[in-house]
């Protein structure tokens, strides 16, 4: 076998090392799936082997889970439901047949366990796992819209009770080891190092080759779907699945029928309604959305898919970041986390020094949870040195500028750091509206002038969106993307305009909740429609968290730049009343909404804007056949809204690669992901029927939803997005 090894020791017991050849991390592809029936027969048919232990050969963890990119194909490929069906049931039956081999079988879980990873040690007989605060385990499938397939919806829910299971399952949140344990997910935690030590001597001490759901008398935890206690767990959790999902997601719901059927019948008849359901999922238009865009497409991006052929490699080791308001901390801190040395400038001591003190405050809670060791503290916080004098710019290879919006202020800044700043090192401005090409004029040296835009908050936003100026070299892109990766975000790259990609699009989602409002839509209305789309919040909601205040002077900067060809955005004049009258949104506690003091306690719709954008449409108008088909046709106007902006942000050249519009759409402003972004809804719901739906909604609220002649040519060819797309790279 390619991928384990076997080692048996005087005792019987065979230690099987878990070691993918040619990869840091094991994965479960499918020469792994090959091997592990040939695996199983192997402890099972050796009489000189009294048990097993399972181990990872790899330092970096025990098994991240199914290579998706290796396994799916086999899955989704064809139309022949018993192909695919016997392809999902490779894992769970060389699973069961592991588990049921009369052997005790334990894992020695020294690195993470995620996924398939995890689901592997589950079918073991006993779980021994390392006291290492870096590790992780748990069943995270339902972030790319699937759910455990590989037993993990059986097992867990017979070890820990449906309501802790599905918890785990719906969330695809991660244990630390003493919290998996606590859980009782494993079995012991032992100090790192001493795994396969302590999974030995457990088998030696007479270890049970028999799994609990095996035994005669076994009950569930919690009780059974008829259980008076367990009957909870599913009317509480399908109320809650609903609630969290709207419907958009049917692996949730596949996961909750998986469980409600499986834990009535035995194991084996469990595992194979698993497996339909799973195949089920995986066949969905939103799970193949989700895959491609949020792990196919993330892992090409993660891996610099986008950086320029043919340019030297480069590591910075110093940059400075000017301005220490949360946005330039944040990013100070995720630098001096990826080793980078920093320098925090800002105009006074005491800006600089607060800037400091919020990198302390991150840092203070990895420490708190064991993530960081007090020396490693000391040394990551000492890597930062606040000040105002820009003599220490010197040596630094890219400069981050993270200042106030304001094009006078950024050109100040600017002279000032590349004064200090040798041939070849890069600026990079975090504006997030203002062309990077007109921002590039202070510079004296454009050809290393690019735009390196964060979101907020930068610690846990994983987009960062690198900005082309017209005169940025591709010299400079490769050093930002370099430097991007370093810091372990996921970069995409787009052509300047004004808004660039991101905030552009995502203005979109608010303006048309403001033209709602403006309609005379309920506010309620209207944001819980926005998160029945899949948005993380309704567009008032999110107008708040942006800040009014934000939108009201980039609508004065874009009416100064524009003069006479500026056209106001709908709900304008309602937002500048509210900002000049101290409302700035939920910054300051005061915007669509009130936001209390106390901690924890909800905001309330402010009662002022009952006056100002006061309610006219009934929510049951009699225009509409049904109030299903009128909220369809809300939650239409908002995705189709930030969609047609992608196309035009495609035909003017802002984005030419389809795998950054879907990623920088979802990881950027949480574009709804069961869609699998803005590119692939266009491209699943077929590009004539999206251009005729955009039709109808120009022809009814406006010109905002014309589709841009490119779009209306494509249709009409029978092309895709992603069809023109592939197989090919992205131009240097």
């Amino acid at each position: 076998m390619e991928n384990f090894k076997i080692d048996v020791d005087a005792d019987g017991i065979a230690l099987v090392t878990f070691d993918v050849p040619g990869r840091s991390m094991n994965t479960l592809t499918s020469g792994v799936m090959d091997e592990l029936p040939q695996l199983v027969e192997a402890i099972k048919a050796d009489d000189a082997i009294k048990g097993a232990v399972i181990t990872s050969g790899k330092a970096s963890g025990f098994c991240a889970g199914a290579d998706l990119a290796d396994m799916a194909g086999g899955m989704i490929g064809g139309a022949n439901l018993q192909e695919a069906f016997d392809a999902g049931w490779k894992m769970n039956g060389a699973l069961r047949a592991l588990e049921t081999c009369g052997k005790p079988v334990a894992a020695a879980i020294n690195g993470l366990a995620l996924g398939g990873g995890l689901e592997f040690t589950l079918a073991c007989h006993y779980r021994v796992v390392g006291d290492n605060p870096k590790i992780q385990l748990g069943l995270p499938e339902i972030k790319v819209g699937l759910f455990p397939g590989g037993g993990g919806t059986q097992r867990l829910t017979r070890l820990i009770g449906v309501q802790g299971a599905m918890m785990a399952m719906t969330s695809g949140s991660s244990w630390k080891p003493n919290d998996a344990k606590g859980a009782g997910v494993v079995h012991e935690v032992v100090p790192a190092g001493t795994e396969v030590e302590a999974a030995k001597a457990w088998i030696k001490g007479g270890g049970k080759a028999v799994q609990p759901w095996d035994d005669k008398g076994f009950k569930q935890p919690g009780g059974g779907p008829y259980h008076p206690a367990g009957i909870q767990s599913f009317l509480v959790g399908n109320g809650m699945i609903r609630k969290q999902t709207y419907g958009n997601y049917p692996a949730a719901m596949n996961l909750m029928r998986a469980v409600y059927e499986g834990v009535q019948v035995p194991m084996d008849a469990a595992l194979r309604i698993e497996t339909r359901y799973f195949i089920k999922t995986l066949m969905t238009p939103q799970a193949q959305a989700m895959i491609r865009s949020l792990f196919l497409s993330k892992q090409e991006l993660d891996k610099g898919a986008v950086r320029p052929t043919g340019v030297a490699k480069s590591d910075p080791k110093k940059v400075t970041v000017l301005g220490a308001g949360m946005m330039g901390a944040g990013i100070a801190y995720v630098q001096v986390m990826a080793g980078i040395e920093t320098v925090l400038i800002d105009q006074t001591q005491e800006a600089a020094d607060k800037g400091k003190a919020h990198v302390e405050e991150l840092l203070k809670k990895r420490l708190s949870r064991g993530q960081m060791t007090q020396d490693k503290f000391d040394a990551t916080l000492a890597m930062v040195t606040a000040t105002t004098d820009y003599a220490h710019v010197k040596g630094s290879d890219l400069v981050v500028e993270a200042v106030f919006e304001s094009r006078e202020i950024k050109a100040d800044v600017t002279k000032k750091a590349e004064a200090e700043l040798v041939k070849g090192a890069v600026f990079g401005s975090n504006t997030s509206t203002l062309p990077i090409t007109g921002l590039a004029e202070a510079s004296v040296r454009p050809e290393d002038f690019i735009g390196i835009h964060f979101f907020s908050p930068v610690d846990k936003m994983m987009l960062v969106e690198i900005i082309m100026g017209e005169k940025t070299s591709q010299e400079a892109l490769a050093k930002a993307l370099d430097y991007v990766l370093k810091i372990r975000k996921t970069p995409i790259v787009v052509n300047d305009s004004r808004g660039f990609y991101t905030s552009r699009c995502f203005s979109t989602f608010l303006m048309e909740g403001m033209a709602m409002l403006d309609e005379g839509y309920s506010p309620v209305l209207i944001d819980n429609v926005g998160r029945m789309t899949g948005m993380p919040r309704g567009p008032l909601e999110m107008h708040d968290d942006v800040a009014l205040d934000l939108s009201y002077k980039i609508a004065k900067q874009t009416r100064a730049d524009l003069g006479d060809k500026y056209v106001p955005n709908a709900g304008e004049a309602l937002v500048a009343t509210m900002v000049e009258g101290g409302r700035f949104g939920r910054k300051n506690g005061k915007g669509f909404y009130d936001y209390p003091a106390e901690k924890g306690a909800p905001k309330t719709l402010w009662a002022g804007l009952a006056e100002l954008a006061p309610t006219t449409k009934a929510n049951d108008q009699a225009e509409e056949p049904s109030a299903f088909a009128y909220i369809e046709e809300l939650k239409t106007r908002l995705l189709y809204r930030q969609a047609v902006e992608v196309v035009r942000c495609w035909e003017e050249g802002v984005i030419d690669d389809p795998r950054e519009a879907d990623l920088g759409a979802i990881l950027g402003w949480g574009f709804a992901p069961w869609t699998g972004g803005p590119i692939t809804l266009i491209d699943q719901t077929g590009l004539a029927k999206f251009v005729e739906t955009a039709d109808r909604l120009a022809a009814a609220y406006g010109d905002r939803f014309k589709v841009p002649q490119l779009l209306r040519d494509m249709a009409a060819q029978g092309r895709t997005f992603y069809g023109d797309f592939a197989g090919q790279k992205k131009a240097a």
